[in-house]
């Protein structure tokens, strides 16, 4: 028997041979059909191992055994605690149970005795109180990190919301930074139960005082959720409704309907819209009305500083985006004016920013009157709430012109605004207007209308005005114009059917004032007020009764004849309040006038003499001053016939006043001097130094 070769453990060579790389191992059928393949042996436990084991687990049996018997979920109140402390800002607290039901597929929580503290600048009272927070969720929507709310109720909350002067708020919960709104998933039953809410804002001067109960009822598939609530602002009854569609089978992927019910005093607020994903409260529309005495009102509601109005009844759509509102087709009247626009508020911003483009078809002008703290006219057909009726009532009885009512600073001082405004016609004005229009910037305190147009019939008056309300006490600052304007349009006092006065007309007006009121700011005012007639035509028996001529003015009532304007300028400086003009002109054909006199803007009274000058010597003819005396609003004329003049045969010149006036026409175009029965007037002023040359262009009396 021959003896057979061993098997190499190196793998045969040859073209048929599987080339292995270096460090391959060899396939598991080669390896286990090796002969010197030996499979593992495996020991069987020993009993001392068997006794450990089950040691262990008897021992874990044990331990879970006695965790169920004595498990007590408020173990977690103290973590729990610090976690809403840290999230909220302030100190919240624990007091009564913590009770949890894991082993559900809708999983619950009860939580009793909820406190949360006031933030260190509000004092040391309770923020809220909750008696018990109850909760109960989904399971599976859970596990993918979306919370779906099956229940949400609120036993007796009892919350004192609190928001300083400074404009802090107890309930901003925040780290500094703004945030999003309120965004909560979806609740199938929202339960608020016996909850109380008191409300304090300084700023707003809002006190509120009421009760909210929000209960779903699931046996009623046309009711869902409802939220009342009664209190007081301002000592006027305040009322609040706001009820939703069914919260059963909600989807989010629907708009959740809502109607809204708001009462605050006279003001009403009525609205219907939806939520686009319920209930995310940073996205919501809404179509509104609102009806009020005065859209002041509605501050303590929206927290815009809107201006004092007549009363209004306006409609729109009213929508939110984030920290974005808008209110868009805004439509309706605000006293007996049309209003129509589209308007948005920012509240991103430290001050909330209003945007507006607002426009009316026709304006009645004394619905301006509330803007600067005065009331609409009252009479038949004219609207206006019983307090703006009042202050009618007494501004009429006091001879009063200048408001007196205080401007509320603090509001303008609460937002920044950019609006523009146009009335394309214009009625119930006392001086003719066409058309108006006005943008209003307000940034930081500091409220600028510019540019401001009010289109005469023939001209216009432009220009700005300023109010400072940075400072203790406002400052009013206003620049007018008043260019390529007719006396007939402004004086339209007609005889026998024809205008007494024609001509061109331009004028200036540049004051600052300071005071908290339109009045306290003209009494205190500081500036100049100009206007020039550089040329037209006056009946010729208003010239002549003008320079007290009786027997010749009455002997000329009957006739047409007229004569020229040669020029006329009266000038005031103002200071203190008070109005004062040391020459007056008045050149027509046959007599110069000339005069002096002042207006108080403190008291509201005026002071003027006028005096006249026949050019020719005429036999009989007696001068007497005319005086024009009495309160602004009811003055009187008359004459002194202690002060007469006899003629000595020489008239007086023009030119013999022109030094005077060199100092008061420096805003006048040297284009008058061209066309104009003025240029020689404006030529001696330039000639006395007067900067005439600086004016702008705009000024030109075109004729």
């Amino acid at each position: 028997m021959s003896q057979q070769p061993v098997p190499s453990a190196k793998p045969a060579r040859g073209p048929q041979a599987r080339r292995q790389p270096p460090g391959a191992r060899r396939p598991l059928r080669e390896r286990l059909a090796h002969p010197r393949f030996t499979p593992p042996k495996f020991s069987q436990p020993t009993k001392k191992a068997l006794t450990w084991t089950g040691a262990i687990l008897a021992i874990l049996a044990i331990i879970i055994t006695i965790l169920i018997l004595i498990w007590d979920w408020n173990w977690f109140r103290g973590p729990l605690e610090r976690a809403a402390s840290a999230k909220m800002h302030r100190e919240v607290t624990i007091a009564g149970d913590l009770n949890v039901n894991l082993w559900s597929w809708q999983p619950s929580a009860t939580v009793d005795g909820i406190s949360i503290a006031n933030p260190a600048w509000a004092g040391t009272a309770k923020m809220g109180t909750i008696d018990r927070l109850r909760v109960r969720v989904r399971l599976v929507p859970l596990l993918w990190g979306k919370a779906d709310l099956r229940v949400l109720a609120v036993e007796r909350p009892n919350f004192s919301l609190l928001a300083d002067a400074k404009g802090r708020k107890n309930w901003d919960f925040s780290d500094g930074r703004v945030k999003a709104p309120m965004n909560l998933p979806p609740i199938q039953q929202f339960v608020i139960q016996d909850g109380t809410l008191k409300y304090l804002d300084a700023q707003r001067e809002v006190r509120f005082e009421g009760t909210i109960n929000a209960r779903e009822q699931l046996g009623d598939a046309t009711r869902g959720f409802e939220l009342l609530g009664r209190g007081t602002i301002n000592g006027a009854p305040f009322k609040a409704e706001v009820v939703g569609g069914p919260l059963l089978n909600i989807e989010r992927s629907k708009p959740y309907p809502f109607d809204v019910e708001l009462q605050a005093g006279r003001t009403y607020i009525t609205a219907r819209g939806a939520v686009p994903k319920p209930f995310d409260m940073g996205q919501f529309y809404m179509n509104a009305t609102a009806r009020g005495p005065d859209m002041a009102q509605l501050f303590p509601l929206t927290g815009v500083a809107l201006p004092n109005t007549p009363p209004y009844s306006l409609r729109g759509r009213l929508s939110r985006d984030g920290l974005l509102w808008k209110v868009d087709n805004l439509s309706g009247r605000v006293g007996d004016s049309d209003l129509s626009g589209d308007a948005s508020i920012d509240t991103a911003p430290e001050r909330p920013f209003l945007k507006a483009n607002l426009s009316s078809q026709s304006l009645d002008w004394d619905d301006l009157g509330p803007l600067f703290g005065a009331a609409p006219k009252a009479g038949a057909g004219e609207t206006l709430s019983p307090e703006q009726a009042a202050m009618a009532k007494t501004m009429v009885a006091q001879q009063r012109l200048l408001p007196d009512a205080p401007l509320d600073v603090s509001r303008i001082r609460a937002m920044d605004a950019d609006v523009s405004y146009s009335a394309r016609s214009i009625r119930d004005t006392p001086v003719k207007l066409n058309a108006a229009s006005v943008r209003v910037r307000l940034d930081n305190g500091m409220l600028r209308a510019q540019p401001l147009k009010l289109e005469l019939p023939r001209g216009e008056v432009s220009g700005y005005v300023n109010l400072d309300a940075r400072k203790a006490v406002p400052v009013t600052d206003l620049d007018l114009r008043m260019t390529n304007s007719r006396i007939e349009t402004l004086i339209p006092f007609q005889f026998q059917g024809t205008p007494a006065l024609t001509g061109a007309l331009v004028g200036r007006a540049r004051l600052t004032g300071a005071g908290d009121s339109v009045h306290k700011a003209f009494a205190s005012a500081d500036g100049q007020v100009t206007v020039v007639a550089p040329g037209g035509e006056i009946r010729k028996a208003f010239a002549e009764l003008a320079g007290v001529n009786v027997i010749k003015g009455l002997g000329l009532l009957d006739k047409k004849d007229t004569t020229p304007i040669n020029c006329a300028v009266a000038s005031f400086e103002t200071k203190g309040g008070v109005m004062r003009a040391n020459n007056i002109v008045f050149d027509t054909g046959p007599v110069l006038i000339t005069g002096k006199g002042t207006v108080n803007l403190g008291t509201e009274r005026m002071n003027f003499e006028m005096r006249g000058h026949d050019k020719k010597l005429r036999v009989g003819r007696v001068l007497l001053p005319v005086t024009i005396k009495g309160p602004l609003m009811a003055p009187k004329l008359g004459v002194e016939p202690g002060s007469a003049i006899a003629q000595g045969g020489a008239a007086v010149a023009l030119g013999s006043f022109l030094s005077p006036l060199a100092a008061i026409l420096p805003f006048i175009d040297p284009g008058l001097a061209k066309d104009a029965n003025c240029g020689a007037l404006l030529a001696a002023a330039q000639a006395d130094g007067a900067p005439i040359n600086s004016a702008p262009k705009a000024l030109t009396a075109k004729r």
